[in-house]
């Protein structure tokens, strides 16, 4: 069984230390990530045993919810929501459904602003700030990186 946790933290791992590729091998047990042209590419044979990886290595980087606000003069007060993981963005939960999110929505935290799929995985993506939303950075089936920022947001 595939420990999808520990294959997210190599996946953190690989974007904040901008590695290209990581082949890790326990037995039989193997797991190879490819980043080409800045995608991840995940091909996995079996799950990777946790005493391959130094302790320090599987900690949970903090969330990356809210981050700094943008540098411009005009968007000084703005705060971006970011992508907590790699995968792919979504604006709906389905194809034929309206955006859940644009731009001059009220968000409050826990409204849900987007999706992001992982892996076969549809993650709801919820606000963590009160606020306007003032511009979405990415466009719908894009695929977005961990600590990617998705949206800038007027706090309230």
């Amino acid at each position: 069984m595939l420990d999808i946790d520990k294959i997210q933290r190599l996946i953190r791992m690989m974007v904040e230390n901008d590695l290209v590729e990581v082949s890790l091998r326990d037995g039989e047990e193997e797991v190879n990530l490819r980043r080409p042209g800045g995608t991840v590419v995940q091909q996995v044979a079996a799950p990777v045993a946790a005493p391959m990886l130094p302790p320090q290595a599987l900690e949970a980087p903090p969330p990356a919810a809210a981050s700094q606000p943008q540098t411009d003069d005009k968007e000084a007060d703005l705060v971006t929501i970011d992508s907590p993981m790699v995968g792919t963005f979504y604006t709906a939960s389905d194809p034929d459904s309206p955006a859940l999110v644009t731009v001059g929505s009220s968000v409050s935290p826990g409204t849900l602003i987007c999706i992001v799929e992982a892996m076969k995985v549809f993650n709801e993506i919820k606000a963590e700030v009160a606020g306007v939303i003032e511009k979405i950075l990415v466009k719908n089936e894009q695929a977005v990186e961990f600590g990617q920022p998705l949206f800038a947001v007027r706090p309230s």
